[in-house]
This record gives C-alpha cells, structure tokens and sequence, in this order.
C-alpha cells in the first residue's frame, strides 16, 4: 500500500491578472496563524518587488508556507501574465493541486484559460476560488458554469471536472461553499478545508534514493546561485555529497552547504529535507532550472522542464546621446552587460547576445512586459542605457519562415465593435469569434501576428475611448504573414535645435501634432518631441524664444495657454519606437530620439536606403 505524507500538501494558485491572487494569499497566512498577533504585515505581502506592489501585478513566483490543524501547505504564488507562462508551467510540476482563482464578475479570462491548460496537462487536481463575490456586480453562478464549459473545452477527465468551488472575498477574509454573498462565514476555514479535503497529499518516498529538481532560480550575494524545488524521492541533507545531473547530460558532483524551508515570508535554514518538500538548496555555482539533484552512486535524472522560448527581441545599446553620462551611476558597456549577464542567473526566459559593437547586446524575452520591466528595473537602480524598436523573433520550422501569433480576447462596449474589428484587421487579425455579453459588452476573439499587437494598446485605447480590456497570450508559431504589420502611422516632430524647450516654441507648433515635453525641458538636435498628425517626420524649432522689440503690443497681457502634452511612460515610449529611432532611458528621463540626430545625415541615409531597395 502507498504510504502518504498525510501531513503536507503542495498547491499553486493560478489566476488571470488582477484576480486577487495575491491577496488571497494575505489572508491564508493571516488566518493561519502564520504571523505573530503584533506582527506588522503588509498588503499583498508576497508581492515583494517595487514594481510589483505599484502596478498590482505579480512578476516572480513566489513560495510560502502556513501550518494549519497540524497539516504545512505549501503554497505557490504564480505570475498571471503571459510572459511570464514558462513560470508557470514549471511551478505546476513541484505541486499536487492548484486553486484556479476566478473574478466572480470578469469571470474566465485569456489568462484563466492559459494557466488552467497547463494545469490539466499535468493532471492537476483544481479547486475553484470564485473571489470577490460582495462586489454588486458579482454573478457567481454562472462563473462556476463558464469553468465548467473552459474545462471541458480543455478536455478535463471527469475526476477534474468534479471540483469543489469555494466562494470567497478575499478583500474581507470570508468564504463560503454558498454561492449567496450574505452566507459568506466569517474566515477562511471552508477553503483550509477543502484545501486538505480534496489536494491528494504526496507519496513517502523518503526511503528512496534521492530526486531533487530545480524549477526556479534565486540569486544571492554570499551564498550564490540557488535551486528552488520539490525533493520528489528520498531525502536530503546539509553536507550530504551528491550529483548534479546537467541538461547537456553532464554530471557534477558537489556538496550540499545549505537547505532553505518557507514559512510565512521567512526562508528558514533547516538541516533536512523529504519527499514531498518544497526547499531552496545552495552550494552549485552552475545549478540550473530543470536540472536533477541524485546520490552519487545512484544517478538517475528526471524528465527535464522545458523552458518557455523567447519571441520577441531588442538592441540594448551605451547610452550615446549628447546628455549621456549626466543623470546615471551606471553608463559603462562593462557595466551594462554585468547587469545583463547577472539577470540571466534567475531569469530563465531570457537571452543576452553579443553583438559586431561591444556596446550592444541583442536581448531576448517573452514579451513587452518582460523587457520593460527588466528595463524599468536597471533605470531604478541607476543604470543609463538605450534601447532599440521591439521585434517579434521568426523561426525556421520544417524549411518555412514562421512568427508568433498570439490568441487575443477583447471586451468592448456595443459602440467600438466596428473600429476595433477594423484596426485588427488592418493588421492582419483573423476573428475567431463575437459573443454579445448583453449588458452592451462584446467578447472578441481574435488570431493576431505578435508583430500586429507592438504598439497597439494606445491605439485600443483611444478607440474605446478607455473602457476596452484586452488580453493576448502566446498561442503558436504560423508561417510569415505577407506585407506590413502594424507600426506606426504617424511620423516623428524631431527637434532641429539643442536648448531648453519654450512656450513661445511649443505654441508654433502645436497645431502639427502631440507633444511630449513640458516647457522648460532639456532638448538636444535629433530628440522626438512630439507625434506629427502626418506620416511623415518634420523638424521644429521647440527652442525658438520670442523676439523682444519696444513695441507695445494691444494683446501684450494675455497669458500664453498651450496644450497639456502627452507625457509617455515607458511602455508607451516602446511602443511609439520607428526602427530608425532609440529610446534613452536614465534613472531621471526617457528621451526618444532618432538613431542619426543631425537631420542632413538622416535625409542621405534615407536617399541611399529607398534607392537599395529600388
């Protein structure tokens, strides 16, 4: 008879973004009695980054423990964001369950159906959080039938598609098996319960010779790389001599100097570790994600993780602008790609190439999402860099050029359904699908080129006027879809001057376009200072000061008004990139601007590439 660890459970939570994963997880180990009664705890205190906690996102799975009636539940925190998927699909293999946290208005969403997938793959036993059921909008019910209908669309067994559904506020700490908002109990007692009712607990292997595998990757200043993962047989412990099975079919041999446990938000040291534990271990330098840990006298690895490709790339370059140097700590090629280099200790997802310049690096990721953040990140941390337009990366599959296509759920008022179908289909978007929601929503399901969908939520968002929500996951990779995709259509205001930007300058020329500078900004020959309403790029003169004369004017008093300009974020500044244009980016400034800055250089340039392609 298989013996259990009746004691410990293994679950992940998985959710489309904003959820309430996070929170949910606040109240689990508030109510578990994880922290001490006078212990100061954060909201949303597993989103530990800067990032993470201001745009309410999670980046970084995250890993934590909370003991309840005498049971330890491990539980995995995960990103619910595309790009982040390769994430995912490996925190799914070190757990026995998940909780599939639905919104009890949105109800299932692209993600939901993307983290959902993976997890019926690994025929994962799912319970059903339908959160945030005291909103007014809440329909519950019919949230339960539409995981029903995903369910068996993802080809659910009919073990799977016999989940409990607890119904739960995560805001206020209360859930209930009722689906009735007025019925919600007081705690979370019902979700602990289900949690050890029906999450199968795993198998005592401990007698076993040991398989510890590797699915993610933290770094640290004194103790270097470490491995977190599952101990799936057998047993480990400090000092123990072990192997290292390599993904190349290598073997290292290393001892091991430490083992981490989770509990609460603390990683704590502990001497052992067992089948069925979720540990953190250190002491290999060259420890890799879906990597095996055995005894050395008894080597035998496990089916290796696969890791998520990435599908989209850009040029990291030196800042070289004439401000360069100015505003960063960090500006050297050497430093630079230190940073880069030491990112790719925990970020499996991502690829650093060199270049033909040592002041360039061709950087790989999952998406837009993925790299601004990771560029977000080295601005805050004082780095100055530039970086170049984002392209989608085409593979040869069986002889023929193939791009990504990325599956895309859109839901719009009545209203925008028309010039939303339009702009899709400019570029290049096939519609799976329409479902009137009734209450005046539309559903849209669309098959997009990744290329299509650079730079595209601006434009969405102007087109439905900002109560559109769109979401895209990565769904395959099709052959080249012929002719241009998406890009820009309007051209660049490109300033002809360097000096500090005036009102009298800005009001000359703001009948031309959108601007991006607030007067009194810092400008220099070749800086974007705004968007043309034409296609093309003209050059302005954003300096120009008024000319001083002693003659009275009649409207002399009258204050100057300009426009309120548009000041882009970093998202949008990546978005509004031409292939013939950087974006600098210091810890004070993003500056974007053309890659040739004198505008007589540009126009030969321009002249010699239109007569190559003749």
């Amino acid at each position: 008879m298989t013996k259990l660890r009746e004691d410990l459970r293994n679950i992940a939570i998985i959710a489309h973004v904003d959820h309430g994963k996070t929170t949910l997880v606040d109240q689990l180990l508030k109510q578990s009695g994880t922290f001490r009664s006078n212990e100061h705890v954060e909201e949303r205190a597993m989103d530990s980054n800067d990032i993470e906690r201001e745009r309410g996102i999670t980046i970084l799975a995250k890993n934590t423990a909370v003991n309840y009636e005498g049971t330890r539940i491990n539980i995995l925190d995960t990103p619910g964001h595309a790009d982040f998927g390769g994430e995912v699909e490996r925190i799914l293999k070190m757990v026995d369950g998940v909780l599939l946290v639905v919104d009890a208005y949105e109800g299932c969403m692209p993600q939901t159906r993307f983290v959902l997938k993976k997890a019926l793959e690994q025929k994962l036993t799912p319970i059903v959080v339908v959160n945030k059921v005291d909103k007014d909008s809440a329909r519950p019910e019919e949230v339960v039938d539409e995981v029903i209908d995903l369910l068996i669309e993802l080809g659910a067994d009919e073990e799977q598609l016999e989940f409990p559904v607890v119904f739960a506020s995560g805001v206020n700490g209360t859930a209930s098996l009722d689906s009735d908002p007025s019925k919600q109990e007081e705690n979370m007692k019902c979700l602990f319960e289900s949690i050890i009712e029906h999450i199968p607990a795993p198998v005592d292997t401990t007698e076993e010779p040991l398989q510890f595998q590797v699915a993610l990757l933290d770094y640290n200043d004194f103790v270097g790389r470490i491995g977190i993962g599952r101990v799936f047989r057998g047993k480990i412990h400090v000092g123990q001599q072990v192997a290292l099975m390599k993904l190349d079919g290598s073997v290292k041999n290393f001892r091991v100097t430490k083992i981490f446990g989770f509990f609460g938000l603390k990683r704590e040291e502990i001497q052992e570790a067992y089948s069925g534990d979720l540990i953190a271990v250190s002491g290999m330098e060259e420890i890799n994600v879906g990597e095996t840990v055995c005894p050395v006298e008894h080597q035998e690895a496990l089916t290796p993780l696969r890791i998520d490709e990435p599908t989209l790339q850009m040029t990291f370059l030196v800042n070289n602008s004439p401000f360069a140097g100015r505003e960063g700590k960090w500006i050297t090629s050497r430093k630079i790609e230190e940073r880069l280099r030491s990112q790719l200790q925990t970020d499996v997802s991502l690829r650093v190439e060199d270049t033909d310049s040592p002041d360039a690096w061709i950087v790989s990721g999952r998406g837009e999402l993925h790299l601004s953040i990771l560029i977000e990140n080295m601005r805050r941390e004082g780095y100055e860099l530039q970086v170049s337009k984002p392209q989608v990366i085409i593979r040869e599959i069986d002889g023929v050029k193939c791009e990504p296509i990325e599956r895309v759920q859109i839901d719009v008022p009545e209203d925008s359904v028309g010039s939303i179908i339009e702009s899709l289909g400019n570029r290049k978007g096939e519609m799976l699908d329409m479902i009137n929601e009734g209450n005046g929503q539309v559903r849209l399901i669309f098959m997009v080129p990744a290329r299509g969908l650079i730079g595209y939520t601006t434009e969405f968002m102007s087109l439905t006027k900002g109560f559109g929500i769109i979401n895209h996951t990565f769904d395959s990779y099709q052959p080249v879809v012929a002719g241009r995709v998406g890009g820009r259509h309007q051209g660049a205001l490109v300033s002809m001057e360097t000096g500090k930007s005036t009102t009298y300058g800005m009001m000359q020329i703001e009948d031309r376009g959108t601007l991006f500078v607030e007067p009194g900004t810092e400008i220099y020959e070749g800086m974007i200072v705004g968007e043309n309403n034409r296609d093309n790029d003209i050059t302005v003169n954003i300096t120009k000061m008024k000319q001083k004369t002693n003659v009275r004017s009649a409207t002399k008093d009258a204050t100057n008004v300009i426009k309120r300009p548009r000041i882009l974020t970093l998202e949008e500044a990546l978005e509004f990139l031409d292939e013939d244009e950087y974006l600098e980016v210091t810890p004070e400034s993003i500056r974007l601007r053309k890659q040739v800055l004198d505008k007589n250089e540009r126009e030969k340039q321009a002249k010699k590439k239109k007569f190559a392609e003749q």
